[in-house]
């Protein structure tokens, strides 16, 4: 065993914890781990993405669903609409140079990462799921989710969740647990449409989905231990600066220098204005956050 297969296992194993932890995140590390690390073409860790996130998405669900934070009937009217997407966006990505995809990829890493930073609105009390589903919108809403995932491999969790909240009126629990169904059925949909054009390293992406798998079960353990805000918000950062990282390795100088020089001061002006500046409204909200979050029991 190489010490790059070595390595790639155990960052892999990061891939699950993320899954376990935060419903979502798994691509957003599988690509870079598979592409800088491993050394695949980036369609390759594309479709090679989509099969352990989708795998390990399929057996972390189980537990989510013997605790009852699974609602199926929304989960697969959403995840039916995502693999149609997802198909489509496999097909479009094996015909789209590689560095076009891995540009589109950390951009959807930098949108992700300002997610996880701003933080998820709570539904409203009482809404687990709503009497009468959208059917109409979540179907429009799982098509280009779908699309966004099939096409970069990317857009799980971090997508499905906040949709599933505002559209489906899930609790957030409940939209955890139902992304993951979402994220299973989008994943293989779209490593279908790749694998019409991508022949993939099944050695090598099993190994990954041990990993990964292994991860996702030690994120559930974790879960409750480490309180979610701090942990969204860290992995947030770590995603800017790597969706910074990505668009300097594949735009050509000088944008790249460029991108970097300005990624590298945005993440620090960031930080400074959520932890050290008090009048910045990123510091404000942090302190209501910390003031109204329910302490769990």
């Amino acid at each position: 065993m190489t010490v790059t297969l070595i390595v790639t296992l155990a960052l892999s194993v990061l891939i699950g914890v993320s899954l376990g932890l935060l419903g979502g995140g798994g691509s957003i590390l599988t690509v870079p781990i598979l592409t800088y690390v491993t050394g695949l073409p980036a369609k390759e860790a594309i479709a090679a993405s989509l099969f352990v996130v989708g795998t390990t998405s399929l057996v972390s669900v189980i537990s989510h669903a013997r605790k009852g934070r699974v609602k199926w009937r929304t989960g697969l009217v959403f995840g039916a609409a995502s693999m149609v997407g997802a198909f489509g966006g496999g097909l479009l990505g094996g015909h789209i140079p590689g560095t076009l995809l891995m540009i589109a990829f950390a951009l959807m890493m930098v949108a992700t990462a300002a997610a996880m930073i701003r933080g998820r609105k709570k539904p409203a009390a009482g809404g687990d799921e709503a009497k009468r589903l959208p059917v109409v919108k979540v179907i429009l809403e799982g098509l280009v989710v779908g699309l966004v995932t099939g096409l970069v491999g990317a857009g799980g969790g971090f997508l499905v969740v906040p949709a599933l909240v505002l559209l489906g009126g899930l609790s957030m629990p409940a939209a955890v647990g139902t992304s993951l169904v979402v994220i299973a059925m989008k994943s293989f949909a779209g490593l279908g449409g790749y694998l019409t054009s991508v022949q993939l390293d099944w050695g090598l992406v099993a190994g990954v989905t041990a990993a990964a798998i292994v991860g996702s079960l030690i994120g559930a353990k974790l879960t409750g231990i480490i309180p979610e805000n701090a942990l969204r918000e860290g992995f947030g950062f770590f995603v800017l600066a790597m969706g910074v990282f990505v668009l300097v390795q594949e735009l050509p100088a000088p944008a790249g220098i460029i991108v970097g020089v300005l990624g590298s001061g945005v993440v620090a002006a960031v930080l400074l204005c959520r932890y050290a500046i008090p009048s910045c409204p990123l510091h404000r909200r942090q302190q209501h956050e910390s003031v109204t979050e329910p302490q769990s029991a």
